[in-house]
Order: C-alpha cells, then sequence, then structure tokens
C-alpha cells in the first residue's frame, strides 16, 4: 500500500514538474512580448521607456513565479508531502519578485525626477547648482526607499514561518523595550544613516561639489545613505562616513558659486622692473581663456632678505580653470624673467674679506688688531707671541733694506 502511494506522488510531482516548466516558458515569452509591446507603444513617453527597460527582469521573474504557483495549485494533490515546502517556497519567491519589482518601479521615478528637475550637464558652473542639488537628494531619497522596499521584503517573507511570527507578534507586544535596545546597539550605523539624509537635505555638500577635505583636492562623487565617495584630483576615491561631513570642518568650493581666486608667488632681484611685469602678467591674461576678467593684480608682498617677494592675484570660474590659469601666468612670468630680464632673477651675494683688510679695519677702530693672527690666543703673552711671528716679514724686509751711506764712507 505504502509502495502504492510513494508511486502516485512521484508520479503526481513529474506531471506538476511538466506542467510548472511549461507555464514557466509561457511567462517568460509573455514577459518578452509585454516589454517590447511596451517599448512599441511607448515610443515617444519616455516613462514606458524606462519602464520597458528597467523593469523588464523584475516582470518577467514575477509572471514566472505567478504561473509556476498556478501550475502547483491546479495539477497536484494538496495532500502530497512535497505540496507545502513547494507553496512556502513559492510564496517567498513571489514576496522576492514583487519587491524587486517595487524596487525597479521606485528607479523608474528617479531616472524621471532627475531627467526633469536636474537635466543636463552638472558642471561648475552656477546654473549647475540647482541641478547638484536636486540630484543628490533624489538619489539619497531613492536609495532610502529602496532600502525600506527591501527590509520590509524580508520581513515579509521571514512572517512566513510560524516561528518568526511569534517573535513578530512578542516584538509588536515590547516595542518600547526593543526599539531602546535596538538604538542602543545600533548608534553607529543610525547615525551614518540620519547624517546622510542630513547631508542630502541641509545642502551642505552635493554630487559634484568640489571639496577640501583631509589636506586632499576632490569632487563629490557619490552620496549614500552611509558614506560618501570623493574623487580626488589623482584619480584616487577616498570614502568618508557621513559622520564625517556633519562633524569635522572641511573646504566647499562650489557651495554657493564656482568662482575662485587664486594667487601666484614668484621671488626676484630687487631690479626686477615691476611695471612691465605688470604689463607682461595683463598681456597673459588677456590671451588666456581661462581668465574671467575679474581680477588680475600683482603686487609686492615682501621685500627682505635681499629679494622681493611677487604676488599675483587672479580669477577664474572654477577650481579646474583656477589651476590650470595659475600654472600659465606662473611659466608666463618665468619665461618672461629669462627672456628679458636675466639679472631680475633671484640671486644670493656673498661678499669675501680678506684677513688682512679685516686686521686692518680693526686697528683702524682702535681695536685689538692683532687678535686676528690667528697664531695664538687666550692671553695677552701668547698674543705677543703672535704678533711676533706675524711681524716677522717685516723685521727681515728692514734688515735688507740699503741703508743710506754719506759720502767718503763705506758700507761693511
Amino acid at each position: 500500500m505504502s509502495e502504492t502511494i510513494e508511486l502516485e506522488s512521484a508520479t503526481n510531482f513529474a506531471v506538476t514538474a511538466a506542467w510548472v516548466a511549461g507555464a514557466v516558458a509561457l511567462a517568460y515569452g509573455t514577459g518578452l512580448g509585454l516589454n517590447w509591446l511596451v517599448q512599441r507603444v511607448g515610443g515617444r513617453s519616455a516613462v514606458l521607456r524606462d519602464a520597458a527597460q528597467l523593469t523588464r527582469r523584475p516582470v518577467r521573474a514575477t509572471l514566472m513565479v505567478i504561473a509556476a504557483t498556478v501550475a502547483v495549485q491546479r495539477t497536484s494533490d494538496e495532500q502530497a508531502r512535497w505540496r507545502g515546502w513547494l507553496d512556502h517556497s513559492l510564496v517567498i519567491a513571489l514576496i522576492a519578485t514583487i519587491t524587486w519589482l517595487i524596487a525597479a518601479l521606485v528607479m523608474v521615478a528617479e531616472r524621471q525626477a532627475l531627467t526633469r528637475f536636474a537635466g543636463g550637464d552638472t558642471g561648475l558652473t552656477d546654473a549647475d547648482l540647482h541641478r547638484r542639488k536636486v540630484r543628490t537628494q533624489v538619489t539619497l531619497v531613492r536609495r532610502l526607499v529602496v532600502a525600506v522596499v527591501a527590509v520590509l521584503g524580508v520581513a515579509a517573507a521571514l512572517m512566513t514561518f510560524p516561528s518568526f511570527s511569534d517573535i513578530g507578534k512578542t516584538v509588536f507586544a515590547s516595542a518600547g523595550v526593543l526599539s531602546v535596545v535596538a538604538g542602543l546597539a545600533a548608534q553607529t550605523s543610525l547615525g551614518a544613516v540620519f547624517a546622510g539624509i542630513q547631508i542630502a537635505f541641509s545642502d551642505a555638500i552635493r554630487v559634484g561639489d568640489v571639496v577640501v577635505l583631509e589636506d586632499e583636492w576632490g569632487r563629490i562623487e557619490e552620496i549614500t545613505l552611509t558614506y560618501v565617495v570623493v574623487h580626488l584630483w589623482d584619480e584616487r576615491r577616498l570614502v568618508l562616513p557621513c559622520t564625517y561631513f556633519t562633524t569635522t570642518p572641511f573646504q566647499n568650493w562650489t557651495r554657493n558659486a564656482t568662482e575662485l581666486l587664486g594667487t601666484v608667488e614668484l621671488d626676484a632681484d630687487f631690479t626686477v622692473p615691476l611695471d612691465a611685469m605688470r604689463a607682461e602678467l595683463d598681456r597673459l591674461l588677456r590671451a588666456d581663456p581661462l581668465w574671467d576678467q575679474r581680477v588680475g593684480v600683482l603686487q609686492v608682498t615682501d621685500a627682505v632678505g635681499g629679494q622681493v617677494r611677487v604676488r599675483v592675484l587672479v580669477s577664474a570660474p572654477n577650481a579646474g580653470a583656477l589651476w590650470d590659469l595659475q600654472c600659465n601666468v606662473r611659466e608666463g612670468l618665468v619665461e618672461w624673467l629669462q627672456r628679458t630680464n636675466p639679472g631680475a632673477l633671484p640671486r644670493q651675494r656673498i661678499e669675501h674679506e680678506s684677513a688682512r683688510d679685516t686686521r686692518i679695519s680693526d686697528t683702524a677702530a682702535g681695536g685689538y688688531a692683532q687678535a686676528d693672527s690667528g697664531l695664538f690666543t687666550g692671553n695677552p703673552e701668547a698674543e705677543r707671541r703672535g704678533r711676533s711671528f706675524d711681524h716677522a716679514d717685516d723685521d727681515d724686509a728692514k734688515k735688507t733694506e740699503p741703508v743710506p751711506v754719506a759720502a767718503g764712507q763705506t758700507q761693511c
């Protein structure tokens, strides 16, 4: 008798599997046709095009799970031993595909919002500030909604298990205590999430903003619920938690406007012709398209140590253009000095004074001339012996000088 039941169960399972395979294949084909139809009908509708592109996979998966569920219910016996776990698996799969589909629809809404309110280039001009703000907020809201949908989907799948259902009832009964415990346990994670939301809606930073932080220069590339990605100038990525931007000071060069001022400093000799240098600066700036014609000033800010410090103040429409403009001005002024005024290049002057000159100057000043003898030092007796050695050559010269001889006398 048991063998007969086992055989009938196996036969029923095989028949059900065949029907499920056929239903899944039919549902997949239906999904392909539905996607093609939406694309053809919505050829002029951006919403339908985005929906067809972003939801084609979750729609097919949902149709396939629904078809498999219907095939199992119509072709199998409810009393079969494998029916329970198969029905449960299909329910969980249906919850997962519906969650996937809702997340895809949220992405469709995000794309439409970005196209309508943040379309076009998100560069570094003032006209792009609003677009970058909207892009940051819409992207963060999409991530938040998708995270909530995913959590609800996981919760719905867990609630299909009786044990988790009982736990859920207990949680709701003691929600106050558990919320406090969960808040303490996830304080850091929740703090990062709330910091991400605060960043997006306080407009402190936006995607595309130029910032200086941790002694690094870069551009905000991505803002998530828990971290921010900064694209540095040398192609590195600096990943920082959202709490960094709410607790640590940083520079935002494009907060309200993108125009910036920059300086170029040069050291030159005192003979540098400043008027001619200003004329050369004006020529360089007028010939450079990176200059926005707001500021172009040359000033001497320091004059010590045998050199003058020349500072050039220039302006540009954004940070990238300012850096290139500073390099162009610096290079142009250096080439101009080398070409027209090589004598104005920085110099180091060294004045050499001989030992004899030093001794003579000390004697003329009433000083201790023999102190520079360099032979004996330390006490007057040693200095006396040194003087005798220093003047030895003079004494010899005196001995060899001819002595005048009176007429009629003979020199010995």
